[in-house]
């Protein structure tokens, strides 16, 4: 049995979100038996409870009427013990305990993730490689070899935009590779024609998200105009 941390955090803030869904429902529903004589609270009660049934909190969560108001009661420890599992997954092998211990079979399976992930990025989330129009073996591997180099390419940019920015589990809003290259997609050559009739090609400042997004991953750009005769 093992526990993957960013599981843990992350089912942590689902049942965290999910608490204060209820709470908001909660409010809500009395605040309309409050203004409302013909209003029923029993009923604003049992769709609720059906709710925090079907939410995974009837566990630990206990709702009642106090007169026309309905009570929400949290217990702590049934709570804790709920979250005990949080996170956790098991391993079964056939390999001899001998050969490979649960700290190897753990790091074999991780890779085995990292491997999948890297098909996923290639094939459908980032990259996209789609080798339908090509009809000659040397230029679908040729297709594939640029695309496995873009999928390091890629493992880099993630890596450098993680150690600058952290990742979505620490801040669901920090900066994620899309974000990063939608924001320096908004580079664009700017042109411009003197007296003399050179054209001078330039870029513009980047902006400060932009800016950090360069020093995460270290790169910078000259900002210097450069001249070109136009072509008659």
């Amino acid at each position: 049995v093992r526990r993957n941390e960013i599981v843990r955090v992350r089912e942590e803030r689902r049942r965290e979100d999910k608490l204060a869904q209820l709470q908001a429902k909660i409010a809500d529903r009395n605040a309309f038996v409050k203004n409302s004589r013909r209003a029923s609270a029993a009923t604003g009660l049992a769709a609720l409870q059906r709710w925090a049934k079907r939410h995974k909190l009837a566990a630990f969560v206990t709702l009642a009427l106090n007169e026309r108001v309905i009570v929400c009661t949290i217990d702590q420890e049934a709570k804790a013990q709920d979250a005990l599992l949080d996170g956790c997954y098991l391993l079964e092998t056939d390999v001899p305990q001998g050969l490979m211990d649960a700290k190897a079979v753990d790091a074999r399976y991780r890779d085995l993730q990292k491997v999948e992930r890297n098909f996923r990025t290639v094939k459908t989330t980032f990259l996209e490689i789609r080798p339908i129009f090509l009809r000659k073996a040397e230029r679908t591997k040729a297709h594939v070899f640029v695309a496995m180099l873009a999928l390091k390419i890629t493992r880099r940019f993630e890596a450098a935009l993680h150690r600058t920015f952290g990742s979505t589990v620490d801040d669901p809003a920090t900066i994620t590779p899309d974000d990063a290259l939608v924001a320096l997609g908004r580079l664009t050559y700017l042109y411009s024609t003197d007296r003399n009739g050179q054209r001078h090609t330039h870029l513009p400042r980047p902006d400060d998200q932009q800016a950090k997004i360069l020093d995460a991953i270290g790169l910078s750009f000259p900002l210097k105009a450069k001249a070109e005769k136009r072509a008659v």
